[in-house]
C-alpha cells in the first residue's frame, strides 16, 4: 500500500489520505456485503427484512454510481482511472453501476490478490481431491446429454453411455445452457425473451504465451490502462466492437511461481475485456496481440517477440464451444442495480431436486464468488432435507 499511496499523492494533493478514507468507507460495504448479504440464497426477499440488514443497506451506496463516488473524491484522471478499471469487468460502465462495488477496489488494494502455487487449476485440482477422498467419483471431459425427468424430477442423467441415477442435482454449468438445452420446456423458469432481456458482463480475449527467456518490468501482474476507460468501456456496453485503444492485463506467474515455467523461461497471459457477440476470428484476434505485446514491449523496455516460443489465443467462440457460455461471455450477468441479489436468476429449479450455482447466480461472477454459491446452494439442499427429517 505504501507504494500506492506514493503514487497517489504524485497524481494529486492529499492523495494518499483521499485513497485512505475511500478504502475505510470501501472497507464498511465489504463487511456488511459478506456478513449480511454474500451468502443469501436469494431465494425469498423475506432474506433482504431483517432489521440489520434493512439498517446497513443504507451503507452501500446502491443508488449512486461508482463513477460518482471516485470522482467526487479525487480530481486526478489518472486516479479515477485506477479505481473505476475494475468495474470495466462487471457489465455496465462506471456511471451505471451501484457504488456498492468500490468494495472491489478494498478487495484489491487493501486483501491483496492471492494466486495459488501452481496455477489456477491447482484450486481444480485440490477441490476434486477433497472430493474423492469423500467418495466421489469424478467424470472429466464428459458432456451431459439428457436429464430424464418423471413426476417433476430428475430421475437420472445420461453422460456417454452411461446412464446415472440422481437424488441431487447441483449445476455449475452455463445456467441459461442447462436450462433451455437440458431442462424440459414445462420446468423451465424462465424463457428466451428473459434471456435476450439480461445485461451481460463482458467477453475477453486472452492469449497464453510462452518466452524463452525472462521478460524484465513486469510484475505478477500488471493493469494496462494507458488509454481512455470510458472509450474503451463504450466499444464494450453502448457500441458494441473491437476496441480502438484497448485497455488490458498482463500476469507473469513465473515472476513469484517457479513451478509454472522452465528456468530462465517466463509464462505470460494476456486478457483484454471485449464485448459479447461481436466477430471473433483469428485475424483479428492476432491484430490486438500485436497491439498488445508492442505496448508491454514499450512499457517494459524489453524486446521478447522473437523469443516466443508458444502461443495461444482463446475468446467469444472459444467460452460458447468450450462451456456453453452464453452469447460467449466471460464474467457472467452484469452487476447492475436490476441484476444483482434477488433479482439473479434463482439457484431453484422448478424440477424438485435441481440447484443452480456458479457465475449466473447469486452472490455473482469471479472465483470466490462461484465457489460461494456452490456453499449457498449446499446449504438450501440441507435446509430442505432437514424439513423433510
Amino acid at each position: 500500500m505504501k507504494g500506492l499511496e506514493v503514487l497517489f499523492d504524485q497524481m494529486e494533493k492529499d492523495g494518499s489520505t483521499k485513497l485512505k478514507k475511500f478504502l475505510k468507507d470501501a472497507k464498511v460495504k465489504y463487511d456488511i456485503a459478506t456478513v449480511d448479504f454474500m451468502e443469501n440464497p436469494g431465494v425469498k426477499w423475506s432474506e433482504l427484512l431483517n432489521l440489520r440488514a434493512l439498517k446497513n443497506a443504507v451503507k452501500l451506496d446502491v443508488f449512486k454510481s461508482v463513477e460518482k463516488d471516485v470522482a467526487k473524491r479525487f480530481s486526478s484522471q489518472k486516479a479515477r482511472a485506477i479505481l473505476n478499471f475494475p468495474v470495466l469487468f462487471l457489465g455496465e460502465m462506471p456511471s451505471r453501476i451501484p457504488s456498492l462495488y468500490t468494495l472491489m477496489n478494498y478487495v484489491d488494494l487493501e486483501l491483496g490478490t492471492w494466486y495459488p502455487e501452481g496455477g489456477m487449476n491447482a484450486l481444480s485440482a485440490a477441490l476434486v481431491k477433497i472430493a474423492q477422498k469423500e467418495g466421489v467419483e469424478v467424470y472429466t471431459n464428459s458432456e451431459i446429454k439428457k436429464f430424464n425427468v418423471k413426476a417433476g424430477k430428475i430421475e437420472s442423467i445420461e453422460i456417454g453411455n452411461d446412464s446415472i441415477p440422481t437424488e441431487e442435482i447441483i449445476a455449475s454449468a452455463d445456467y441459461h445452457f442447462v436450462e433451455q438445452n437440458l431442462v424440459p420446456k414445462e420446468f423451465r423458469r424462465y424463457d428466451s425473451k428473459y434471456w435476450n432481456s439480461r445485461k451481460l458482463a463482458p467477453s475477453c480475449l486472452i492469449y497464453y504465451v510462452g518466452v524463452s527467456k525472462k521478460v524484465s518490468g513486469l510484475l505478477h501482474h500488471n493493469l494496462f490502462f494507458d488509454e481512455d476507460l470510458n472509450a474503451h468501456g463504450k466499444e464494450i456496453y453502448e457500441n458494441p466492437k473491437w476496441p480502438e485503444k484497448p485497455l488490458f492485463y498482463v500476469c507473469a506467474p513465473s515472476t513469484t511461481d517457479k513451478t509454472v515455467a522452465p528456468e530462465g523461461y517466463e509464462n505470460l497471459f494476456f486478457l483484454m475485456p471485449i464485448a459479447t457477440e461481436i466477430e471473433d476470428t483469428e485475424a483479428i484476434r492476432e491484430k490486438y496481440f500485436q497491439l498488445m505485446l508492442n505496448r508491454v514491449e514499450k512499457h517494459t523496455g524489453t524486446s521478447f517477440t522473437d523469443s516466443i516460443i508458444y502461443k495461444r489465443s482463446y475468446a467469444i467462440n472459444d467460452f460458447a464451444k468450450d462451456y456453453n457460455a452464453y452469447k460467449g461471455n466471460a464474467y457472467g450477468l452484469a452487476n447492475t442495480l436490476r441484476q444483482t441479489a434477488n433479482l439473479k436468476p434463482k439457484i431453484t429449479s422448478k424440477l424438485k431436486n435441481l440447484h443452480y450455482c456458479g457465475q449466473l447466480t447469486v452472490p455473482g461472477p469471479g472465483i470466490p464468488p462461484a465457489l460461494i454459491s456452490g456453499k449457498v446452494v449446499a446449504k438450501q439442499i440441507l435446509k430442505n432435507y432437514e424439513k423433510t427429517v
